[in-house]
């Protein structure tokens, strides 16, 4: 698949890791680009700062379904199809379950998946009238494997990933490709309690991830074999992970309060 000439849409894409993707996918040739964000200056800026790109710009919360269902619509009246769709935007509220105020339980699955649910199911007849389409939704390595005091995030993400191997065989007819990318620790807005832990760059991660939804991948795992270690014992040994974890469950618990993002 090539990017060129690619109608586009991308929620929370003015910055962190969708603004690095909408970089990528201006160097690969796509030069008409939907964007649903909640900060107007921030759109505002994208058309400043890519002057060769068509915007259709979406101010709103994804997790207001008028406000996705005006993106479509917007998208069907200006394009008539789509080619691309991707689910990045996501928040993230932890800490120990019992604490998490019951507002950001719910928003956090409003936004990390109601709104990949809902979006996708909007832009479906979109993608089926491209000659070739493909779908990228962003998960998380905690959508991999279930961590303390990430219970609802995680949750979500999982959610992500179940969603989009369901619908990579649900839309596999229609010849539409979904790819699921599943980042670790990521220097973005998202992570700025944790400055000075090594982190993946944004920049990396959206470029790995559009490399994969451009050559049709199933999955796309960040954190190198650990990470794949992780997984295979968090599958085949759940047991001897949970000891693992247990060992420093204090600085996970300490590490984990005020990391809030939304």
């Amino acid at each position: 698949m090539q990017l060129e000439g690619k109608n586009v849409l991308i929620t929370g894409g003015t910055r962190g890791i969708g603004k690095c993707m909408v970089k990528e996918l201006v160097k690969g040739g796509v030069r008409q680009i939907a964007v649903i964000a909640r900060d107007k200056q921030n759109l505002k800026q994208l058309s400043q700062e890519f002057e060769d790109v068509k915007f259709i710009r979406i101010a709103g919360d994804v997790a207001e379904i008028e406000v996705l269902r005006e993106a479509v619509a917007l998208i069907e009246d200006k394009w008539g199809h789509l080619d691309i769709l991707i689910n990045n935007a996501g928040i993230v509220s932890a800490g120990p379950l019992e604490d998490i105020q019951d507002e950001d339980l719910y928003d956090q699955v409003a936004v990390n998946i109601t709104a990949v649910f809902l979006l996708t199911k909007y832009c479906i007849p979109l993608l089926k009238a491209s000659k070739e389409a493909a779908i990228l939704n962003i998960s998380s390595g905690l959508g991999l494997i279930g961590m303390p005091f990430y219970a609802a995030y995680g949750s979500t993400k999982a959610a992500v990933r179940q969603f989009s191997d369901a619908m990579r065989r649900e839309l596999a007819p229609f010849n539409i490709s979904v790819t699921c990318s599943f980042p670790t620790a990521t220097d973005t807005d998202m992570m700025e309690k944790f400055k000075g832990r090594v982190m993946d760059s944004p920049e990396f991660v959206a470029q790995r991830s559009i490399e994969g939804l451009l050559n049709k991948e199933l999955h796309v795992i960040f954190g190198g074999q650990e990470r794949l270690n992780e997984n295979i014992m968090n599958f085949e040994a759940p047991d001897e992970f949970d000891k693992r974890v247990a060992q420093n469950y204090e600085d996970r618990k300490k590490a984990s309060l005020g990391h809030k993002a939304v």
